[in-house]
């Protein structure tokens, strides 16, 4: 805890620094700020263009986290060209979540489209962003593989799936990565494959970086990926706990807003994200290591058959308007 006098001193600190401000010396700070951002997109291997594969929740938060720093995102769903209504879904979530985020600078544009050749034009980097299913994820990244450019790198946003496991459906087999986000948090999960190049690796780092994300690099292959790992260990016991009926739901969220100071506790994440999205990544996690461990509880997969799956539903494992 802050003492009172600690406090003054930073809050006088900060009067201070308010005084010494001036128009001369908030554009010196503003010139900076571009160098820093610009620097780090030049080092990011001049990636310009992103394609977004999938327009779902992470895929809607991942394209609103990339836009403001000046990429500009394609955005592929192949409903889009059969369902008009789902790009006026994705653009509606897209903008809102725009709205939220301040700009860094010149801001990217979205583009919306229903085909991947079209998706994939002048593209440097692409973020596979799909239902955690091994085999549909080999079939998109062969897809990729034979329409993108050859400078393109080829990345998943998988949190359970090693990049290894999908890499052989594709011949660039040193330009592909796992990039694995999180809602809300400005932080990446980075993993390389069996023959990623130093240089591939290198370059999605310092795109992480020119997005102001920490990016958390694996030493070597890990099932869940780094802090995702850690988190997913988390969920399984909170999991487990509401199961074997130990605890309340609300008990278990409080307690981890007290904990970490975080506004959304585990279930009301799960809920946020999805239940069948929780399901699909459990239970690719426990085809991976076969421990049955990582299955989940199957109270959790009940739930989702009886098609309670969190806010999308309007049910989860709290109740929402819709």
């Amino acid at each position: 805890m802050i003492s009172s006098w600690a406090f003054s001193r930073t809050r006088a600190k900060e009067i201070k620094w308010k005084r010494a401000r001036t128009p001369e010396l908030d554009k010196v700070l503003s010139t900076l700020w571009d160098v820093r951002i610009c620097g780090a997109r030049n080092m990011a291997g001049e990636i310009k263009n992103v394609t977004m594969i999938g327009a779902g929740f992470m895929a809607r938060h991942i394209t609103a986290l990339i836009v403001p720093y000046g990429y500009n995102v394609h955005v592929f769903y192949h409903r889009f060209d059969t369902n008009p209504s789902a790009i006026d879904e994705a653009k509606r979530i897209i903008d809102r979540l725009l709205k939220r985020a301040s700009a860094k600078g010149p801001q990217g544009a979205v583009t919306y489209h229903g085909r991947l050749s079209e998706a994939l034009k002048d593209t440097d980097l692409v973020i596979e962003a799909i239902p955690e299913n091994l085999e549909l994820k080999k079939k998109v990244f062969a897809e990729i593989d034979k329409a993108a450019a050859k400078h393109v790198i080829i990345s998943t946003n998988s949190s359970s799936i090693p990049i290894s496991r999908i890499e052989a459906a594709v011949k660039r087999k040193d330009k592909v990565l796992n990039l694995h986000f999180y809602p809300t948090l400005k932080m990446v999960d980075i993993m390389r494959g069996r023959k990623t190049s130093d240089e591939t690796l290198e370059k999605g780092k310092k795109w992480v970086e020119s997005i102001e994300c920490l990016p958390l690099v694996a030493k070597k292959e890990s099932v869940g990926l780094i802090f995702n790992r850690v988190y997913m260990a988390i969920n399984k016991e909170y999991l487990d706990m509401w199961a074997g009926d130990y605890a309340n739901i609300e008990d278990l969220d409080k307690a981890w807003n007290v904990f970490t100071g975080m506004p959304l506790g585990p279930f009301a994440l799960m809920d946020w994200i999805g239940l069948d999205v929780v399901v699909d990544v459990s239970m690719s996690v426990y085809q991976l290591t076969g421990d049955p461990r990582d299955k989940p509880p199957q109270k959790l997969i009940d739930k989702v058959k009886r098609g309670e799956l969190g806010r999308k539903s309007g049910k989860g494992f709290y109740t929402y308007k819709k």
